[in-house]
């Protein structure tokens, strides 16, 4: 179960799963990920993210990790 100990400032790890709290968005559309995210998801200043979504929301993922699922993907076709 999650626990959510304050509405802005969370980090919580459950099955690999995190909530890193809550973020708006400026005027021109930007958000600013959070440092812990940051941290853990080793993003830089200038770090390429792929932004995917569905009906239930939206997920950033950093370019070159996507394109190493893609080419793992594309190996195992090719076998």
């Amino acid at each position: 179960m999650w626990e959510i100990s304050n509405k802005y400032n969370i980090m919580q790890e459950q099955d690999g799963k995190y909530i890193f709290g809550v973020v708006k968005v400026g005027d021109k559309g930007q958000i600013v990920i959070p440092r812990d995210a940051r941290k853990q998801y080793d993003i830089k200043p200038g770090d390429s993210l792929m932004v995917l979504g569905d009906q239930k929301g939206m997920a950033f993922i950093k370019t070159e990790v996507f394109q190493g699922l893609i080419d793992q993907a594309m190996e195992g076709l090719s076998k």
